[in-house]
């Protein structure tokens, strides 16, 4: 069913929580960019959010919940040469070592005394001889649909699955050459042409993107029909391009709890209202 498909793509954007930056207090910032500038770059930054599940929001929180993770920054560029303030300078909580910006590889020497270069981690902001920046910064558990920093996909879609079924009748027409071509009109690479046989064969109907373009090349040698593809309405197939906060297969089983635990609630509720209500009708009548 689409809407259910639909429903779990939504999830997996808006309502798996991760753990983004989402307070910095500015201390020194002598740089070219503004501090909101660089507030806005490192909320951005993907954090590795395996504890999210552990945290709770300061709206949600009791006095000794795990809420904060505090993170600081604190440097100064002393060479002539560009210096690239990146991810890997941030210091991690010590309380939480393994919540740290993703591909951290923390920069081992006193950054105040670095005097240019930089790191591969991912850039908040260049320095040129005398500038510095430091900072505070706060992270916290949060979900896509109240900010984009919390969300944990880069992006996520689906579509049918395929069926592809080959005309061996019409293709045992073309010459070895001629089905070669066609074999290579797929980008997807869905079929291949059997070396043994020299038959056309479905390879992975998975693979296939919906692109037609094998269409285009049975028009153009003059041989409509060779194949027909089918939409099977009933399976789906997902692609989920995680930020590197959580592995693609955890954000799927998150978003299916999340799932469950919305019908969950929502048939407790429906019981509630069944109980205090028993002489209503809830939902149709035929």
């Amino acid at each position: 069913d689409t809407s259910i498909a639909n429903a779990l793509r939504r999830t997996m954007m808006a309502e798996v929580p991760t753990i983004a930056i989402d307070l910095v207090d500015m201390e020194r910032n002598s740089t070219v960019l503004t501090d909101e500038f660089i507030a806005h770059r490192l909320g951005l930054i993907p954090l590795i959010s395996s504890r999210a599940i552990e945290m709770k929001s300061p709206l949600e929180s009791d006095e000794d919940d795990f809420t904060d993770v505090e993170f600081t920054l604190d440097v100064t560029c002393t060479s002539d040469t560009t210096m690239s303030v990146t991810s890997d300078f941030l210091v991690a909580d010590p309380r939480y070592p393994d919540i740290v910006p993703v591909n951290y590889n923390p920069v081992e020497m006193d950054v105040n005394e670095f005097g240019g270069g930089g790191s591969e981690g991912i850039l908040i902001v260049k320095l040129r001889k005398n500038q510095q920046l430091k900072l505070k910064a706060i992270a916290r558990k949060g979900v896509g649909k109240d900010h984009a920093k919390w969300m944990p996909c880069a992006t996520t879609y689906y579509h049918f699955m395929p069926e592809i079924h080959l005309n061996q009748a019409m293709l045992e027409t073309l010459t070895l050459e001629e089905k070669e071509a066609w074999v290579n009109s797929w980008p997807s690479k869905a079929v291949k042409l059997n070396s043994s046989s020299g038959q056309v064969e479905v390879d992975n109907a998975e693979l296939y993107q919906y692109d037609e373009e094998q269409d285009y090349k049975a028009n153009e040698m003059e041989k409509t029909g060779l194949c027909q593809v089918i939409q099977r309405l009933d399976t789906f197939i997902f692609t989920v391009e995680s930020t590197g906060a959580l592995r693609p297969e955890v954000i799927v089983v998150n978003a299916l709890d999340v799932l469950i635990h919305k019908m969950n609630n929502l048939q407790t509720a429906l019981a509630s209202e069944r109980d205090e209500h028993p002489d209503a009708s809830f939902g149709y009548e035929s």
